[in-house]
C-alpha cells in the first residue's frame, strides 16, 4: 500500500504543478530533492511571483524510522518503527479576488520489532481560505467536493466538512481559517471500509482537486483589485499564519520528526500584516467574509 500510494503522489504532483504552471503563464515551479538523515527524504517544488501565484508549494515526502520519544507520547505507542508519505500544497495567489488553497493527502504505518504493520491510516483533504467571498465559488468548491465523496460513502460529505470547520478553526479568534472543504484522518479498516477501499476514496479527492480550485482561479484572476483590497489580504494571510504556526497537526509532526524545515514552513506567505485590533467597515464586503469564518455556511445542500 504504502508504495501504491508513494507512486500515486508523485503523478499527483506532477499533475497539479504542470496546470499550475500553465494557469500562471510566467512562473514555474523550483525544484528541490532532499533526503531525510533518519530515513526517507522527499521532492518539494515551489512558485514565487508570478502573474497569478504569488507563492506557493506542492511537496511530495516518504519518510521512515524510529518513532520519536514525543510523537510515541502523541500516539500512545513504546519503541516503534515508522513510514509516511504524502503530498502538502498551499498556494497562495497575488490577486486578491483568488483565495488561497490547501489541500494535503497522507498515508501512515507503525510496524512492530519484527517489521509487521501494527497500524495503518490514511488522511488529507482541501480547505478553501477566500479573502473575499463569492459565494458561488464556495458552492462550486464544495460541490466538487462533495461529488468526490458521494462515490465512497453518501455520509461522507457532511461528516468531513464537520470535521473540516471543526479544525481549520482558530480558537484564539473564535472564527474560521476559510471556508472548509473536506478533512478526515485515522481513516482505518473496519466492517465497511477495506485500505483499498480507502485508498480509492483519498485518492478520488485528490484527483477532484484541480476541479475544483482551477475554475475559480480562472474566473477570478483578472478582477481588478486596490491597494485597500491588498491590505486586507495581508491581514487576512496573517491569520492563516497563526494557523499553521499555532494549531496545525502537520507542522507540529513535521517539526517532531526532524522535517525538512523549508518544505514545512513553505505555506507561509511572503508578504503579511498584523495590524493592532482591526476591524473591517460595518456592511463591507471584508465583515461579510468574517461573519461567514465565524459562522460556518453549509454551502452544498445534502439530498
Amino acid at each position: 500500500m504504502k508504495d501504491k500510494f508513494y507512486q500515486y503522489i508523485q503523478n499527483l504532483q506532477n499533475q497539479i504543478t504542470s496546470k499550475l504552471e500553465e494557469l500562471d503563464g510566467k512562473a514555474t515551479f523550483q525544484e528541490d530533492i532532499w533526503k531525510r538523515l533518519e530515513g526517507g527524504g522527499g521532492r518539494t517544488r515551489v512558485i514565487e511571483n508570478g502573474n497569478v501565484f504569488e507563492k506557493g508549494g506542492v511537496n511530495i515526502s516518504g519518510v521512515h524510522g524510529k518513532l520519536p520519544k514525543s510523537m510515541q507520547a502523541y500516539f500512545n505507542v513504546g519503541d516503534v518503527d515508522f513510514f509516511a508519505c504524502g503530498l502538502s500544497l498551499v498556494i497562495h495567489p497575488k490577486n486578491p479576488m483568488v483565495p488561497t488553497v490547501h489541500a494535503n493527502w497522507r498515508y501512515f504505518e507503525m510496524y512492530d520489532e519484527d517489521g509487521a504493520i501494527i497500524d495503518q491510516w490514511f488522511g488529507g483533504g482541501q480547505d478553501l481560505t477566500p479573502y473575499y467571498l463569492f459565494e458561488e465559488d464556495a458552492k462550486h468548491f464544495h460541490e466538487v467536493c462533495k461529488t468526490a465523496c458521494d462515490k465512497h460513502n453518501p455520509e461522507f460529505y457532511l461528516k468531513y466538512k464537520a470535521r473540516c470547520d471543526e479544525y481549520f478553526y482558530n480558537a484564539h479568534r473564535n472564527e474560521g481559517r476559510g471556508i472548509g472543504g473536506l478533512f478526515f484522518d485515522y481513516c482505518k479498516a473496519s466492517d465497511d471500509m477495506t485500505m483499498e477501499n480507502w485508498y480509492d476514496f483519498v485518492t478520488e479527492v485528490g484527483d477532484s482537486f484541480l476541479d475544483a480550485y482551477v475554475p475559480i482561479v480562472e474566473k477570478r484572476k483578472e478582477l481588478l483589485y486596490t491597494e485597500a483590497n491588498r491590505t486586507w489580504q495581508e491581514i487576512r494571510r496573517g491569520r492563516y499564519v497563526e494557523f499553521n504556526l499555532v494549531h496545525d497537526k502537520g507542522t507540529l509532526f513535521g517539526l517532531k520528526t526532524n522535517g525538512r524545515i523549508e518544505s514545512i514552513l513553505m505555506s507561509l506567505p511572503p508578504h503579511v500584516q498584523w495590524v493592532y485590533d482591526h476591524q473591517p467597515e460595518a456592511g463591507s464586503e471584508e465583515e461579510k467574509l468574517l461573519a461567514v469564518l465565524k459562522n460556518p455556511v453549509d454551502w452544498v445542500k445534502a439530498p
